[in-house]
């Protein structure tokens, strides 16, 4: 076995990658984020320490969510700037350690300070498999990613200066506890409520951050043609990027396309008053490969969501790469420093030299429907649910994938009665964004919330109804739950809607490989968890319910 990796849905077999990732990561980068992961808990727990004494290192703080972005699905497949990390990383927790000073009994991940000579042979200890109880290293992991999916989060909030010291102090708390060996079931399912808890806090804190400089997101038609300029490509999920990105490209003749998940920084009045910033190119992160040979130009990931380009790939030395985010041969963007934004000149240059966007579709796609938009149109919902123009509601939130299964999610939005709303945010729904489902008294009957991180404007808009129906219960809403998943910023989704006591949430197109039959088994008993069958029969459970 070179590797063992299970965090995504489209794991070998349903099981791990054991040979090379799905992703594309190679069995070195897998090594070597597993011991970068080893080492950020170490620090965890040393800071865990520092900070009920009153003096936590904020170096630490932002050292363990770069550390947690780094090792998400599809951000970083560059060995050597991993591997700093781990150095940097070290120093980092013999600087904690000195001021810490003698505790007992102290995790491997904080004792050990091996030398680069041994990072690989270490890196094979402390994988996944380094847990050898099945249950325990399901649900370890189950905290695990989670805590990853709310790094992801913390980060983008951070880059829009907002933080919260009580969510920096959770994940290295549930880091620490990851680190115990005498840690039990109970306390583990205890944790990832917990860990849903803290979600829901860190996706308010990035609500809170994008709107406050962009503006609250507005119904907003979305081109999805070219122009004739040349143009930057944006992928990924960071708004701050986008905006520093438009902010250079003003005046030079250069337009601006965002793909994938960032398609919704059209959503935000600061952001699309660019008149640069010219539309949506291409569909699902997973497309990629051919939609990034259409466009021509240079391509900017600002996250996750990277699939390696082929060998032969015309668009190969044309990816520029920022944050956490890293590709081999890719022209990385240096960080922000001293206040100063990033430089981006290198890809507008490039760009500059490029042809305009070859045209794969035409017309324009609708979104903006976050939560103070729906809540605006909250007397309107209410009556078209009274008067029985709405008989429910379908959240199909969620990541996209490669997967042939995943066709399910569109022939679902297909069969869906026309008195069904569908209810979205994240790269799930262009499975459905580009189809004509038609309104309902002028509602959409597909409502864009935007990226993953705004699932929890899906949430806002379920506790308002509840409210606004006088309900003691959310699962009483005409309300159901057909979320796709495929990474950790999923995971953390899930965790948060059943920390608000959300049940009978169905997962698709497979259960998660990192669930154990037993852990399963809880989830089923205590949360309603299920998995999806087919469209007819799921949809006439769910409109049965």
């Amino acid at each position: 076995m070179n590797m063992f990796c299970y965090q995504c849905q489209e794991t070998s077999k349903g099981i791990g990658c054991t040979i090379k990732g799905v992703c594309g990561k190679t069995a070195e980068v897998s090594d070597i984020q597993d011991l970068l992961l080893f080492v950020a808990k170490g620090i965890s727990v040393y800071n865990s320490v520092l900070r009920k004494q009153g003096k936590p290192s904020q170096e630490a703080d932002m050292f363990v969510v770069d550390a947690l972005f780094t090792s998400i699905t599809n951000a970083n497949f560059d060995f050597e700037v991993i591997k700093n990390k781990v150095t940097k990383g070290l120093a980092l927790k013999s600087k904690l350690a000195e001021m810490v000073g003698d505790i007992p009994n102290l995790p491997d991940a904080c004792t050990w300070n091996g030398k680069e000579s041994e990072y690989m042979e270490k890196a094979k200890t402390v994988g996944v498999l380094a847990t050898k109880d099945e249950d325990i290293r399901s649900l370890k992991e189950l905290n695990h990613y989670g805590v990853k999916g709310m790094a992801a989060y913390v980060e983008h909030a951070y880059n829009l200066n907002k933080t919260d010291n009580a969510i920096f102090a959770f994940m290295q708390h549930a880091l620490a506890e990851i680190t115990r060996e005498d840690i039990s079931i109970d306390e583990l399912i205890a944790l990832s409520l917990e860990t849903g808890k803290y979600g829901v806090q860190a996706m308010a804190l990035l609500d809170t951050a994008n709107t406050e400089h962009y503006g609250n997101p507005e119904i907003s038609e979305v081109n999805i043609g070219v122009r004739n300029n040349p143009g930057i490509l944006i992928s990924g999920h960071d708004l701050k990027d986008i905006e520093e990105l438009l902010q250079q490209t003003e005046g030079t003749g250069v337009d601006v396309y965002t793909h994938c998940e960032m398609l919704p920084a059209h959503y935000y009045p600061h952001l699309k008053k660019y008149k640069h910033l010219a539309g949506n190119y291409g569909g699902a992160w997973w497309q990629q490969r051919d939609d990034f040979a259409a466009f021509n130009g240079p391509i900017l990931f600002t996250t996750n969501c990277i699939v390696p380009p082929a060998a032969n790939a015309v668009y190969k030395g044309k990816i520029f790469t920022t944050g956490s985010a890293g590709l081999e041969g890719a022209q990385h963007i240096a960080a922000r420093k001293d206040g100063k934004p990033k430089d981006f000149s290198p890809i507008i240059e490039m760009a500059k030299r490029c042809d305009p966007p070859r045209q794969i579709e035409s017309g324009t796609i609708v979104g903006g429907f976050a939560h103070n938009q729906v809540i605006a149109l909250a007397d309107k919902v209410v009556e078209a649910v009274k008067s029985g123009a709405i008989r429910k509601f379908f959240v199909m939130a969620g990541c996209d994938g490669r997967m042939s299964s995943r066709d399910y999610y569109t022939k679902f939005a297909e069969a869906l009665p026309n008195d069904t709303i569908i209810l979205t945010a994240g790269c799930a729904k262009y499975r459905y964004n580009k189809l004509n489902l038609g309104s309902i008294g002028g509602i959409p009957r597909v409502l864009d919330a935007g990226q993953c991180n705004d699932s929890y404007s899906l949430a806002v808009i379920a506790l308002k109804l509840k409210e606004v129906f006088g309900l003691d219960d959310i699962n009483k809403l005409p309300i159901a739950f057909n979320i796709a998943w495929y990474e950790q910023k999923a995971v953390i989704v899930l965790l948060a809607l059943l920390s608000l006591g959300i049940k009978n949430i169905h997962l698709g197109p497979t259960l998660p490989g990192f669930l154990s039959p037993n852990v399963a088994k809880v989830l089923v008993d205590n949360f309603g968890i299920g998995s999806i069958k087919t469209v007819d029969e799921d949809i006439k459970m769910f409109l049965a319910s």
